[in-house]
This record gives structure tokens, sequence and C-alpha cells, in this order.
């Protein structure tokens, strides 16, 4: 199960309608390997590290994806992340970090990409961390979006 190995920039925690947030600057260095398919629904495992330029939060994450169509295409994806950043309880006063409320995550994605040729595809992508309230009862959750350059093995 060889997949493909990707990398690409993110604009790191950008103020969206999910997360009215922005509180947290730099550019996010996102590397990552996705699986081949794993059943006839065509489901693929990947996982990724991101790093944050500026020393704010850095994540983890591991989950599921997949993707529909071929020369051009759209990639749902779902999984769990882990963080550096707070996982305290937010706090009014702030102190220039996101306050998670918890040190897991859920990490939806969504990206719309490009086959290039029959090794590379590139793709525009919104990373979204977050623990939806289950965790603690405030959830300001990080949306970050870029773009990756994939390479099949």
């Amino acid at each position: 199960m060889a997949g493909e190995v990707f990398g690409g920039f993110y604009v790191h925690d950008i103020d969206s309608p999910l997360t009215k947030s922005g509180v947290e600057s730099g550019i996010d260095l996102q590397l990552g390997w996705r699986g081949d398919p794993l059943t006839a629904l065509k489901i693929q495992p990947h996982a990724f590290v991101s790093v944050n330029s500026a020393g704010n939060t850095h994540y983890a994450a591991v989950g599921i994806s997949r993707k529909f169509g071929d020369r051009v295409y759209i990639r749902p994806g779902v999984g769990i992340a882990i963080h550096t950043g707070s996982a305290t309880e937010y706090q009014i006063d702030g102190n220039g970090e996101i306050e998670f409320g918890s040190r897991v995550l859920f990490e939806p994605e969504l990206a719309v990409g490009a086959k290039l040729n029959d090794r590379m595809s590139m793709e525009a992508s919104w990373v979204h961390l977050s623990h939806a309230q289950l965790f603690s009862g405030q959830n300001p959750g990080i949306d970050n979006v870029g773009v990756r350059l994939n390479y099949r093995l």
C-alpha cells in the first residue's frame, strides 16, 4: 500500500464564520501521507503533521478521506488531531493563543484538486480543528486554508 505523500503551505488561523478566531499568526507547513483506497468505497487513510512558523499551535492528525472525480476532483475528509496549543478553558482577557478546551480535536477538511500528470496533483484545501463542544463548554476552533502538492508513490 504505497499511496502518496503530500506537502503544502497554509495560512494559520484565519478569521472565518466557523471559528471567529484570527488570534494566532504564521504559516503552517503540512507534510503527510495518504494510503491507497481500503474498500470498494475508495476510502483512503491519511496522516499528517502541521508545523507553525510563528511557534503557535502545531498539530498531527490521522483520518480518512474520499476523492470524487478524476482530472478535477473534490476530496472531503475527517480525522482526529492532537495539538500543542492551549487545552485550557477560554479566558476573557486572553493570552494571545487559542484556548481549545481539549487536547484532542476533530479534524474535518475539504479539498478541491486537479490532476497534473499520472503522479502529481495540486489541491486547495481547508482544514478545521475543533471539538464540537463535546469536551468542554467552549469551542473556539481554528481554520487553516492553503495549497498542497500530492506525489503518487
